[in-house]
């Protein structure tokens, strides 16, 4: 497969992430992560695999936008690719709302023909 293609389905990865966590869909989003997953949120907390679906099948987060732009990705080899670009989220946690803006930096493993995340850090950005 040429280069640009896989590059193509990295992002294409990202975007579906995007929506799974919009949606709170944990199945799909079940699907994307590897079991080794960590999630670092914007607040420094680190979450496993399991904690991160948790939240939405606790019900205690619920997104109402969440949305990515400024995305790029990076390929290294056959099996590896770091997305970066920018959330925007109106969700709820327990029911407190908890908009904002974040950086975003994911790393995608290659399995098989699809991209995984194995990690995924946000970091806030400041309003001006």
């Amino acid at each position: 497969m040429p280069e640009n293609a896989r590059t193509a389905q990295a992002r294409d990865a990202v975007d579906a992430w995007v929506a799974a966590e919009e949606a709170g869909d944990t199945a799909a989003l079940g699907a994307m992560l590897t079991e080794d997953f960590a999630g670092i949120g914007p607040h420094g907390f680190q979450l496993d695999r399991e904690r991160w679906l948790n939240r939405y099948d606790s019900g205690s987060l619920v997104n109402e936008v969440f949305t990515a732009d400024e995305n790029a990705v990076r390929r290294y080899g056959a099996e590896t690719a770091i997305a970066n670009g920018v959330l925007a989220q109106r969700a709820t946690y327990c029911g407190r709302p908890v908009p904002g803006r974040f950086r975003f930096t994911a790393a995608l493993v290659a399995d098989g023909h699809l991209w995984r995340i194995a990690n995924l850090q946000l970091s806030p950005i400041p309003k001006n």
